[in-house]
């Protein structure tokens, strides 16, 4: 995917470093939660490779929830990846339940969502998702 990586607001800026750590670039503020400068426990920790977050519609404060296919199965699912920010546009990748509470499976299914429409964000424990690059 193609980003230009444009800020759209506060949402935006956390989007955007959060682009940056799963791509393993380097972010030298120093930040707690969303914001954290590494993904992991510590920046010594190498094995993480996805911050799940949740978005919630700015209108209703419901968590955006996305259908999706794995195999057999159908579902849906409040947990996204970041993968792609243009502009106010984000594109994420719908991540399904794993077997353990709090993992999480790869899908190939994506979301693209205006950031003006997000309200709140909320993110999860930094996580290895199998099949992510």
């Amino acid at each position: 995917m193609n980003c230009d990586n444009k800020i759209c607001g506060c949402i935006g800026e956390i989007l955007n470093k959060i682009l940056l750590l799963q791509k393993n670039n380097s972010y030298d503020d120093c930040f707690v939660g969303c914001d954290k400068p590494f993904l992991g426990p510590s920046p010594s920790v190498l094995t993480y490779n996805t911050r799940p977050i949740t978005l919630f519609n700015r209108y209703t404060g419901e968590p955006w929830s996305f259908s999706y296919t794995s195999g057999e199965t159908t579902a849906n699912s409040t947990v996204l990846r970041v993968e792609c920010l243009d502009d106010c546009c984000c594109t994420c990748r719908i991540l399904g339940a794993g077997e353990a509470e709090g993992t999480y499976t790869n899908t190939s299914e994506f979301v693209t969502i205006d950031l003006n429409s997000v309200g709140c964000i909320r993110c999860f424990a930094d996580t290895f998702v199998d099949g992510i690059a």
